[in-house]
């Protein structure tokens, strides 16, 4: 079933709340099996409230890779959100329109290669098949949306007038961007209300074109609080900075690499798609800026690898939908951007999805994807 919230065996040990940290012990990640879980891989089963301890430092590894450029700006320079006092929505407009905001410049080149970034020509990585084999060559495509709105990363889009609340951030306090957020008192939740998931929240300003979103997030009396946030200037290449998280265990945005239904309708996604593998390596690849496991073993994908589906693979279904995906993964391709289920592709909650379209993706093994050159691997 589309959607369906599996958990493969062997999940990185840096997977679920603890991808980030050393929060949980190791005896435990490594006990780690098949389970019934959100396959996003940032929040651990059990989960109930924001934890409020830090991560503790792990020694580098020895074996370094090549070292990436370290970004240079933090991610809080964005625009000031308009805050008036009162108004706003109570719940913003789920998949609303962006007004006049893109989401990101069309290029990113040359500090790294974006999401909006055309990889269809980019040569292959010597360690692809490596790291395709690491992922699964024979394991099968996922699309983790659909089942009538059930499933996916909701988000919503709010006006410059909402008003911000106050965020009280826990365990990545020291790699979040402060409050407030215009995020609406009752923000649809990632598995909703009750999830012990990843509980993401994602909202867009479409008039100030600046994203917000928050990981383990609750809803308080007039506030929020999260384990991690993070603020995205729409109009910007900027990074997070050199090895902090945001909400997603790579420190990329969430919502750049979701499927949505509106892009699909107009027949195109024109940006790279979020995916999911279950272990990683300590190690990193621009635009992603944080690692989220303690392996140093080369031949497992870093956050940020870019794979690309092969220009000759054909999906041979009558499926629209499936078939505007499939053209996006050849010409932009998908990201590691978290510790999960491998080949989990996300995409935004949305009631419009045709399950037994996107279900034809299903069809797709490993094999038919290839890993390209994208930049250096900065380890730790």
């Amino acid at each position: 079933m589309v959607g369906f919230k599996q958990r493969q065996g062997a999940v990185d040990n840096q997977s679920m709340t603890s991808r980030r940290s050393w929060l949980v012990p190791a005896a435990l990640a490594l006990a780690a099996s098949a389970c019934i879980g959100s396959p996003g891989g940032g929040g651990p089963p059990g989960t109930t409230a924001p934890t409020t301890t830090p991560p503790t430092t792990v020694p580098p590894t020895t074996s370094p890779a090549t070292t990436a450029p370290p970004t240079t700006a933090p991610a809080t320079t964005v625009p000031p959100t308009t805050n008036p006092g009162g108004g706003g929505s109570d719940t913003g407009d789920q998949n609303g329109p962006l007004g006049n905001c893109a989401v990101f410049p069309a290029t990113a080149k040359p500090d790294y290669v974006g999401w909006n970034d055309d990889v269809s020509t980019l040569p292959l990585d010597p360690l692809s098949a490596n790291y395709i084999n690491s992922i699964g060559s024979i394991g099968k495509l996922h699309a983790d949306f659909g089942g009538a709105g059930q499933f996916g990363i909701p988000y919503v889009t709010v006006a410059g007038s909402q008003p911000a609340l106050p965020i009280q951030f826990g365990a990545y306090a020291n790699q979040s961007d402060p409050g407030p957020y215009p995020v609406p008192p009752h923000a649809p939740i990632e598995g909703g209300a009750n999830s012990t998931g990843d509980r993401h929240v994602v909202v867009a300003d479409r008039d100030n074109c600046v994203l917000y979103e928050m990981f383990n997030a609750f809803p308080g009396s007039g506030s929020w609080s999260a384990d991690a946030g993070a603020k995205w200037n729409l109009r910007s290449n900027t990074l997070r900075p050199a090895g902090w998280t945001s909400a997603d265990a790579a420190g990329l945005p969430i919502f750049a690499g979701l499927a949505r239904y509106d892009e699909v309708a107009r027949g195109h996604i024109d940006h790279a798609l979020r995916f999911t593998v279950a272990q990683t390596q300590r190690g990193s690849i621009l635009p992603a800026t944080h690692s989220a496991s303690s392996s140093t073993d080369a031949n497992r994908p870093p956050m940020g690898l870019r794979l690309r589906m092969k220009a000759n693979f054909t999906l041979g279904c009558s499926c629209p939908q499936s078939q505007v995906i499939v053209a996006a993964l050849k010409k932009y391709g998908m990201i590691v951007a978290d510790n999960g289920s491998n080949w989990f592709i996300s995409g935004a909650t949305d009631t419009r999805w045709d399950d037994d379209d996107v279900h034809s993706l299903a069809t797709v093994t490993g094999s038919a994807f290839e890993v390209v050159q994208t930049g250096g691997v900065t380890t730790g």
